[in-house]
């Protein structure tokens, strides 16, 4: 028996070092056949196109993912996005990086202060709502703030664009192909622009697609250099006391887009900060008011009576209207026009309701009356995507919201007025804030 088990462990041992010795020559054998010139060919493309352990271009899509699927999150990541689209045509990978590049610095900044904000105002709610009230409004601030950055360093790259355009125009004298070699640089933003009017220049529908074009451009220059170039191609160029025409239309729109260029400088400088100053009184409302109670003391049957509500709400609301007009002053309306979903808005959707239809539909004026006709002449003149349903579903909507805010803020006044009356101080104070009666019995201490 001890002579056979001896026998099988030879066995055993001999077999694995026979598969040893099998394992070294298979693996000389495959290194050699990777050694040769296709399989290092094909590693150095690997190499090429591997990403490393962390890339912010992988980091930055899957946070667009993630932040579309966030309800509140999502109203902005569609803000952004929507104008970000104008300016990267057909290009989804950069407008998705750029939407998650400027919502991540907006929340890196504003989620820290509102954190802050939670643990100092714990104690005090309506300082708490206005703060975090505030917050939002930086939110909007900051993400206008960064298009418009994008916005503007694509209306200098045009400045750029348009010079080389005419020494390629010089060179090639054909409008297309000057427009096809200035837009090879894949570096500016502008390129894609420019590729875009070529491939509009070459199709068999170069009509159709510059419509297309005129609603989606960042800005009327493109659109009035889409028009010089379509023009030039199909009807030829001319000279003008030796120059040619194309030529000093695209000088001319150059000249424009430099005046524009010194028109957002200036407003720039003069709205800037402006849009935080605008909302600092509602910041210093609170400890204006906490100033004054701890230095005179009688301004506090002010402060919790109904006057000192209604000045208080009086001055949020205020203070909103003028946040949303140094907002509008300051808006160039480049990319931002144009913007919204005025194909399918949340007042068609609204429409489509029977009930709801048949209620606005009593509201709305009969057509061929003057009524009708004033209206919707008004809304031609103002340029409004709005049909005469959306005008009215708006105009129902803010009743029903102000009739319901006005009876909440009317209900909380009466409250307000109902606990002043229980827990009126009886005592008297003077001007600094002191009791009568404390410095009456003072004195006579001191007498």
């Amino acid at each position: 028996m001890e002579g056979n088990s001896n026998q099988i462990i030879y066995y055993l041992m001999g077999g694995t070092a026979a598969a040893f010795v099998i394992i070294i020559l298979f693996y000389v054998i495959l290194s050699k056949k990777m050694q040769t010139s296709e399989y290092k060919k094909i590693q150095r493309l690997q190499q090429g196109t591997k990403e490393k352990k962390f890339s912010s271009e992988v980091l930055f899509q899957k946070l667009y993912l993630t932040y579309i699927k966030i309800p509140f999150i999502k109203r902005y990541v569609l803000k952004i996005r929507r104008r970000l689209e104008i300016i990267n045509i057909d290009d989804e990978y950069n407008t998705r990086k750029g939407t998650a590049k400027i919502l991540t610095r907006a929340l890196a900044i504003v989620v820290p202060i509102m954190i802050v904000t939670l643990i100092i105002t714990s104690g005090n709610y309506l300082l708490m709502t206005i703060l975090l009230l505030f917050e939002l409004f930086m939110i909007d601030t900051f993400i206008d703030g960064s298009v418009d950055k994008i916005d503007n360093k694509i209306l200098r790259e045009q400045i750029d664009f348009f010079s080389e355009i005419r020494h390629a125009y010089h060179e090639y004298n054909m409008v297309e192909e000057a427009i096809y070699q200035v837009s090879q640089d894949d570096e500016k933003d502008i390129s894609r622009q420019g590729e875009k009017i070529y491939e509009i220049l070459i199709s068999d529908d170069p009509e159709m697609g510059l419509e297309k074009y005129y609603d989606i451009a960042p800005n009327s220059f493109l659109k009035e250099f889409a028009g010089v170039s379509y023009l030039t191609k199909e009807f030829g160029d001319r000279k003008i006391d030796g120059a040619s025409l194309y030529l000093k239309n695209v000088n001319n729109i150059a000249q424009e887009m430099q005046l524009e260029i010194l028109k957002r400088d200036k407003l720039n400088y003069v709205f800037q900060s402006l849009s935080v100053i605008s909302i600092a009184p509602v910041l210093l409302l609170e400890p204006l008011k906490s100033w004054a109670i701890s230095n005179f003391s009688f301004t506090e049957s002010w402060y919790e009576g109904k006057a000192g509500m209604i000045v208080q709400i009086l001055v949020l609301i205020i203070t909103f209207v003028s946040y949303i007009l140094v907002r509008n002053l300051k808006d160039n309306g480049s990319t931002a026009a144009n913007t919204k979903n005025t194909e399918n808005p949340w007042q068609e959707k609204i429409y489509k309701n029977k009930f709801v239809k048949k209620i606005v539909d009593l509201f709305i004026p009969k057509k061929r009356t003057k009524e009708y006709r004033k209206t919707q002449q008004l809304l031609k003149d103002s340029a409004s995507p709005q049909k005469m349903e959306w005008l009215y579903i708006n105009r129902i909507t803010i009743a029903i919201v102000t009739f319901f805010a006005s009876i909440i803020i009317f209900a909380q006044l009466h409250t307000v007025a109902i606990n002043y009356v229980y827990t009126e101080p009886t005592t008297d104070y003077d001007i600094m804030g002191r009791t009568i009666g404390k410095r009456r019995s003072k004195s006579d201490g001191n007498y």
